[in-house]
């Protein structure tokens, strides 16, 4: 037989799906920028896909109420450009807008894949993630003597996206839809330890919000008689945490003290927590100059740089103001901070309901995963970015996609002709 041929017949739009679910899963922690790649690389691939007609376009009411929110964004960023005629020098800057835009697209692709399926995908991929992120963090940290920044080159976009991998194992292990509940909880216990060498303060504050959140929607497979091991299991791990990670806390709650004190006493703005408050000085005073429509990308990097010159006399640029929500307001004014926050409105709508409506186990778990992700971006984007980022862009798209899907969408035949769509238990009750 043709090699090539037992290759196309292994190689199944399903099976295809699997390989590329495993990697968008795994990547972030371990491998980084693979993410972005694999993910604006599928989903430019989808469209050709949807265009021949080898795909379905699944449209609907999750999928499209989602779709609206994240297009009414990038609309906002685009409308802030137009109305302050930077379209030219912006368009450069329009070009992570396309992740986002792949939102529907990846959407269409993903639901082929049996959602049993992907749910296991996403908890076994995440908890090699975890693992592998645990391993790079403990060699940046205790041999080349660095805050741990795993593949992703940024301590923070590293401890937000292993904090995603690291709820995905405990959601999955709670929920029972992958056996090996220890080897599961060990995973996500790595993925908690690599947070912790990161240094990433504003995650550290997520991530147990996160776990509480996972443990309150899980509740119901806790019963008084059986309460009391995973209890004392949930209390050694956290001493566990406590005993390792204690010298890494103590270390940055050093600094924050010691950046307080500078500012405080000094006004030194030199210090981390010293740029991120002139930052936010300055990102505050650009937004009541332009409060509806914002100053476009290009203009509000433009007033980062004038004015840590001329308020705080220092030669210093960013492209984000270390605060999602405030770097939307100076980009694109209140449209953009209103469409930001409706994106996530809308996810965590999308999760409640089917939390509300669904026993299902498998779309609880996909309820869970949107639910976590709402956490960790809008907690980890109070000091730091929400969207902007190509890391952390796809891997809010892959959880967005694979949680809204998992949680309420409905599953598709690969091929479009003659297959009429598999409803879902939601779309079956509604």
């Amino acid at each position: 037989m043709n090699p090539f041929t037992s290759l196309r017949r292994h190689l199944t739009p399903t099976q295809i799906n699997i390989y590329f679910s495993i990697i968008c899963f795994f990547s972030p922690p371990v491998l980084g920028s693979v993410v972005s790649f694999v993910f604006n690389g599928g989903g430019l691939w989808s469209v050709f896909l949807l265009a021949s007609g080898r795909r379905r376009f699944n449209i609907d009411g999750p999928m499209l109420a989602m779709t609206v929110a994240i297009y009414a964004y990038c609309v906002a960023i685009v409308l802030a450009s137009i109305v302050n005629g930077a379209l030219g020098p912006d368009l450069k800057y329009f070009l992570p807008l396309i992740t986002l835009l792949l939102f529907p697209i990846s959407y269409s692709t993903w639901s082929i894949t049996e959602k049993i399926t992907l749910a296991s995908i996403a908890v076994l991929a995440s908890a090699a993630a975890c693992c592998g992120a645990l391993a790079i963090a403990v060699v940046q940290y205790h041999w080349v003597g660095m805050r741990a920044e795993g593949g992703a080159g940024n301590a923070i976009v590293f401890a937000t996206v292993t904090c995603l991998a690291a709820m995905t194992c405990l959601a999955g292990a709670l929920s029972g839809i992958v056996k090996g509940w220890k080897a599961l909880s060990g995973a996500a216990l790595a993925g908690v330890m690599a947070v912790l060498l990161s240094g990433s303060r504003i995650i550290w504050l997520a991530l147990p919000i996160a776990a509480i959140a996972v443990l309150l929607i899980n509740r119901r497979r806790f019963t008084g008689a059986n309460l009391m091991r995973p209890a004392l299991i949930a209390g050694a791990a956290c001493l566990l945490v406590g005993a390792i990670g204690f010298p890494v806390i103590m270390d940055r709650a050093d600094f924050l003290f010691s950046d307080l004190d500078a500012l405080t006493t000094k006004g030194d703005h030199s210090t981390p927590i010293g740029l991120r408050v002139a930052m936010w000085e300055i990102g505050v005073g650009a937004f009541r100059e332009m409060p509806i429509f914002g100053h476009g990308i290009s203009g509000s990097r433009a007033l980062m740089k004038q004015g840590f010159h001329d308020q705080f006399g220092m030669t210093a640029g960013y492209n984000h103001y270390h605060d999602g929500f405030l770097t939307a307001a100076v980009q694109a004014g209140l449209l953009g901070a209103l469409t930001l926050a409706a994106i996530f409105v809308v996810a965590a709508r999308n999760a409640a309901r089917a939390l509300r409506l669904s026993a299902d186990p498998v779309e609880r778990f996909g309820a869970t995963m949107i639910i976590v992700t709402v956490i960790t971006y809008l907690i980890g984007g109070l000091t730091g970015i929400i969207v902007g980022h190509d890391i952390l862009d796809s891997t809010l798209m892959v959880f967005l996609v694979s949680g809204t899907y998992l949680a309420c969408g409905r599953t598709v035949p690969p091929i479009a002709k003659g297959a009429a769509a598999i409803p879902s238990a939601d779309s079956q009750r509604s």
